[in-house]
């Protein structure tokens, strides 16, 4: 037990750590200039994993929930409604709508859910619904802000959405795994998470 806890809590570090490597929060390619549409669908895969802030929520919803839920039935349905939102923020995103503080409330988003799984926190199913939901419109928001010019805005959607879906199976996957160890390990890594996008909201 003690070796397979150790070895879980290596892989989770090494984890993490590659994530922190993707970048600052504010990286992203919001200017990289017009793109042919055979370009679009892989520029819109890589741009969640651009930026520090977008690949560590996408992960921590799935965490989060896997931590929370008994099944994979019931864990799956939170990550699903980030997804929704998640369009719903990038069609506002790609009709010029525009919010102040987007970079800030996405760092916020991280720093609340890695808290909650530092906390194993669960909520009423409501209450997460409508949390990751706003969290995904402001996610969503800033992905459809940066669409590059002359692109082709259904490409590049159906690019990140493949891999925020992924980055949500991740998060299932490895908080199933983090359930059969001691809550230290899960409380260790959310708390990580969260202050980490704690140090780059006082930094901005």
């Amino acid at each position: 037990m003690v070796t397979t806890t150790k070895t879980t809590t290596s892989r989770v570090a090494a984890a993490v750590a590659l994530t922190l490597l993707a970048g600052a929060a504010q990286a992203h390619p919001g200017h990289i200039g017009a793109h042919d549409a055979s370009n679009m669908f892989m520029l819109g895969f890589w741009h969640p994993m651009t930026g520090a802030d977008h690949l560590l929520a996408m992960l921590t919803v799935g965490l989060w929930s896997a931590l929370t839920h008994r099944t994979l039935r019931e864990a799956i349905a939170l990550p699903a409604v980030f997804v929704a939102l998640l369009l719903v923020g990038a069609m506002l995103g790609l009709s010029g709508f525009r919010l102040p503080a987007v970079e800030p409330l996405i760092l916020a988003s991280v720093l609340v859910l890695g808290l909650l799984v530092a906390a194993r926190q669960s909520l009423p199913r409501s209450y997460s619904f409508v949390l990751v939901g706003l969290f995904a419109i402001f996610h969503g928001l800033a992905h459809g802000m940066e669409l590059p010019p002359q692109g082709s805005a259904a490409l590049f959607v159906a690019g990140f959405v493949s891999t925020t879906l992924i980055l949500h199976l991740i998060g299932l996957f490895v908080g199933f795994k983090l359930k059969a160890q001691r809550r230290w390990v899960s409380g260790a890594l959310g708390a990580g998470i969260a202050g980490y996008a704690g140090l780059l909201l006082i930094g901005l």
